[in-house]
């Protein structure tokens, strides 16, 4: 009971500052309909406990398994069984994630159905399998990080010259999607279970980067797809906006809709449990059921939370993106864009999975505090870019992209092994279900208003930028621990704790 009143608390203040932003934007810059507002209330409240019963359940139900699965495919040590079960792991908790679902429905609608979700579901989730194979046998194989995230992103950086512009929007925005609050627990804790069978400094190393390599594999992915069917140039427009009326009723509807769609967002990790359980781990009752238990309660949590972002938030991010965009001071979006990039990466579920996991594998000695601040800043920036890029046509996603991706390989050589892997697993969780939902809606929002700007291309490409940014902020944070390391006499690559 303490630890689900701990993670009540730890959400309620990420969420907070949230809701004082929307309250203040609402008195002062766009008024709202009186009932929107009270339902992004209640879904606030929502988003709270489905937040915290989420962290609680993922803490002793998904967590564990992703542990168990790990040591079981490194015990095999057969490299054929690693790759194949990695791939088959990979491409089932990916085709259940709801921001990938999320992501799949809104390209689906914004390139009126020339691209369908389910293509999308299905390359991405292809994309994602391969990588968690490849992320797999690096770990067992001892390959540097830095090394295969250059090689990866020179691939990738080949595959874009030869991609439309829209297309490497959504496979950017794919890559965030992907690791959201299903995947980044599973994920996590499948690297660190394979990782464990090692020691010392390279097991800690290694506990961290597979989140990151996950999220390389939709990128490809899309990019090939477009290649391979010569898909280019598709100019789409937003959906229809229809926003809910009442006050209760949209929760009623999405409650149904959540609570179904839940069912099977946890259907494949479970159903593997039972075979995994069955011919390898062979729990006792305690704590089979404890880990039973821990899938109830992830799976109460992802319904409450789900339907208080869909409820609640997603319409609002929207009505108030379009709002600032069409206001006579216009300017005032990227400051906006800043200050909700500042506050709503405290409200993704996965960035405190991933810190707390940092904090526990350095024995504290890197402070989930400070992991949290950076993420923060670093996510501001990509918000606030985004909000620029739609309001000048003139910007363009790869004038960002690109440089803050070759920023971020160029300094992976110079900072702690650890670091390079809280990086790129923390460009994954950062674009969450809260940027999947609200942040996008807001920039399709606001790309809607603008004369100037394209929703096929300007509307996508905000999550993107926010699973770029952290992988050199996070990075410039580690330059700063390793000066602070020389100074102490401590060598950072060696002693962590």
């Amino acid at each position: 009971m303490k630890l689900l009143l701990d993670k009540f608390k730890e959400v309620a203040f990420a969420v907070i500052p949230i809701i004082i932003l929307v309250i203040i934007l609402n008195f002062t810059v766009v008024p709202v309909d009186g009932d929107m507002l009270a339902r992004f209330l209640i879904g606030s409240i929502t988003v709270i406990l489905g937040l915290g019963i989420f962290l609680f359940g993922a803490e002793i139900g998904i967590s564990p398994i992703g542990n168990l699965m790990g040591e079981g495919l490194a015990r095999s040590n057969k490299v054929f069984v690693v790759g194949i079960l990695g791939f088959l792991l990979g491409f089932f908790i990916t085709v259940a994630e709801p921001d990938l679902q999320i992501l799949a429905f809104q390209v689906r609608d914004a390139s009126g159905g020339v691209l369908s979700s389910t293509s999308i579901l299905i390359v991405v989730s292809i994309g994602v399998g391969i990588m968690v194979a490849v992320g797999l046998l690096r770990i067992l194989f001892e390959k540097p990080l830095n090394k295969v995230y250059t090689l990866v992103y020179f691939i990738i950086f080949l595959l874009g010259i030869m991609t439309s512009e829209e297309f490497l929007a959504i496979s950017v925005d794919a890559s965030g999607a992907t690791t959201g609050a299903m995947t980044t627990p599973f994920i996590l804790a499948l690297g660190l279970g394979v990782s464990q069978l090692k020691s010392g400094k390279i097991s800690e190393e290694d506990s961290f980067g597979l989140v990151g390599m996950a999220s390389c594999g939709p990128i490809f992915a899309i990019m090939l797809m477009s290649v391979i069917a010569g898909l280019k140039n598709i100019q789409g427009q937003a959906e229809v906006f229809v926003p809910h009326t009442g006050i209760l009723q949209p929760f009623i509807e999405e409650l149904s809709v959540m609570a179904k769609d839940s069912i099977f967002t946890l259907l494949p990790i479970s159903i593997m449990f039972f075979i995994f359980n069955a011919v390898k781990f062979r729990l006792n009752r305690k704590n089979r059921n404890k880990i039973l238990k821990g899938l109830v309660y992830t799976y109460i949590g992802l319904v409450l939370f789900l339907t208080g972002v869909n409820a609640g938030f997603m319409e609002l991010g929207r009505v108030m993106g379009c709002g600032i965009a069409s206001h006579e001071s216009n300017w005032l979006l990227p400051i906006i864009g800043f200050l909700l990039g500042l506050v709503v990466v405290l409200a993704e579920p996965a960035v405190h999975v991933l810190t707390k996991q940092v904090e526990d594998v350095t024995s504290g000695y890197i402070k989930r505090k400070a992991i949290l601040a950076t993420l923060s800043i670093g996510i501001a920036f990509a918000v606030s870019m985004s909000m620029m890029r739609i309001m000048f046509p003139d910007l363009k996603l790869w004038h960002f992209l690109l440089p803050g991706f070759a920023i971020a390989a160029l300094i992976s050589y110079f900072v702690p092994p650890i670091f390079v892997g809280i990086a790129y697993d923390s460009g994954g969780v950062a674009s969450g279900p809260m940027t999947a939902t609200f942040v996008l809606a807001f920039a399709q929002g606001a790309a809607e208003a603008i004369p100037t700007a394209n929703v096929m291309v300007d509307g996508f490409g905000v999550i993107a930028m926010v699973a770029m940014t952290p992988l050199v902020a996070i990075q410039v944070l580690g330059l700063l621990f390793k000066i602070k390391a020389k100074k102490e006499g401590v060598d950072i690559n060696e002693d962590y704790s």
